[in-house]
Formats: C-alpha cells, sequence, structure tokens
C-alpha cells in the first residue's frame, strides 16, 4: 500500500543567473512500512526534500500525497494540522522543548490538540526507550542520547503515517548512534512504522530495507538493501 507519492517534485530558490535548483523533477514512491533511508553529499538535496515532505516548506512544482491527501492542496492551518497528526519529525538537535519535562515533550502532539493519550500505548513507547525514571526530568537533565529518545517517542505518540528522520544521529556518539538507529528499527519492525531516514553515514543507511541517493537534486540511485 503506497503510503507517500511525489510528483515531479521540484524546490528553486532565487531567480534568473542566481537561481538554484534544490530538486530537480522528483518522483517517488514509498509503501507503508518501509524503512528508507536518503543519501548524499553535502548540497545534494536531502534536508530540502525532507523538509518539503514534512510540510515544513512548499514545493516551487510539484505535487505529494501522504495517504492521499494532497499537500499542496493544504492551507497553512490546515497543513500545520496535518502535519502535527500523521508526519512524526525527528532533528538532529532534538528540539525539545525546554521548559516542559519528558512526559509532556513526548505527549505535546496530543496536548495541542486536546486529546487524551492512549495510557497502554504511553507506557509502551516510555519502555522501550528506556526513560520510565526520566520522565518528570526537563530536557537539560538528561543526555544527549535520552534526548533523542524522548524526540522519538514525541514523534510516535500520534501514530504518523510517516516518520520523518533528518540526521537524527549527528549529534551523538557511536554507542547513541546505534541505540537511536535500533530504536527506529523497533517501531519499524513493532509497528510497522514506516520511516524515512536521512544520513550522511552509509553504515547507518544499510540499516534500513531500501537506500536512495540523491545527487543535484535528482535520484541517481534507489535500491533495496535486503530484498
Amino acid at each position: 500500500m503506497e503510503i507517500l507519492r511525489c510528483e515531479n517534485l521540484t524546490k528553486t530558490y532565487g531567480s534568473g543567473e542566481t537561481m538554484v535548483t534544490a530538486l530537480d523533477h522528483i518522483d517517488l514512491s514509498i509503501q507503508k512500512g518501509e524503512f528508507v533511508s536518503i543519501i548524499g553529499s553535502s548540497g545534494s538535496g536531502k534536508s530540502t526534500l525532507l523538509h518539503l515532505l514534512g510540510g515544513v516548506d512548499r514545493p516551487t512544482e510539484g505535487q505529494i500525497y501522504i495517504e492521499d491527501t494532497n499537500l499542496s492542496a493544504l492551507n497553512e492551518e490546515q497543513l500545520a494540522i496535518f502535519r502535527r497528526r500523521k508526519v512524526g519529525l525527528i532533528y538532529q538537535f532534538y528540539n525539545l522543548i525546554p521548559t516542559l519535562d519528558v512526559q509532556k515533550n513526548i505527549l505535546l502532539p496530543l496536548l495541542l490538540d486536546n486529546r487524551k493519550p492512549d495510557p497502554e500505548r504511553f507506557k509502551e513507547i516510555v519502555s522501550s526507550l528506556g526513560l520510565q525514571d526520566r520522565l518528570h526530568h526537563l530536557p537539560s537533565e538528561l543526555s544527549g542520547g535520552q534526548q533523542q529518545r524522548a524526540a522519538i517517542g514525541r514523534a510516535l505518540i500520534y501514530r504518523p503515517a510517516i516518520l520523518l528522520a533528518d540526521e537524527p544521529t549527528g549529534n551523538l556518539d557511536r554507542k547513541n548512534s546505534e541505540e537511536t538507529i535500533a530504536l527506529l528499527k523497533h517501531s519499524n519492525r513493532r509497528y510497522g512504522q514506516t520511516i524515512l531516514l536521512i544520513t550522511h553515514d552509509e553504515k547507518i543507511a544499510l540499516e534500513a530495507d531500501r537506500i536512495i541517493t540523491l545527487e543535484d537534486g535528482r535520484i541517481v540511485r534507489d535500491e533495496a538493501v535486503h530484498p
């Protein structure tokens, strides 16, 4: 079942002789439950693609469909709500709210919608993240690995259609990087969570089921890792 589709996706900046093409007419399809890595050198368009897929930015041309919803057809308010409910975002620098404890940071997408969390799901996520004893700590009281785990919990709490991770291990040491990828793989296997992971680390990319290589804003390779 297709969960994400891009058609003719293009993003340019500037105009005339100074115009820069960050993404160049990309077509892409992701199936429900896939774990996909996107790799490429700096400036290849990886982060631009992720921002467009997450509804953080708008394409210059082309369409993005997530669960058959055309993101281009949504106004800013609708897009913000859709992003909160359907897209889990994990960044390199965690982006936790410094004045909220771990529990509230994880539950934030639900709290913003005035929705009550499923206690069993919350308990299961927290347990799998190993954060049971840190729920009432502020982000500043956590290690980098613990902060990233809290960010993963926040991304998963709403059961998003797709989870987008932008260099989630880029600010972590090797041990915490391995633990973070293991948690992503666990959510993919256990919950059937669709994951799109951007990384410059080929070893990490190989943990996915499929690797897409970007170069100069175009897909130059798309190959299965574990056929």
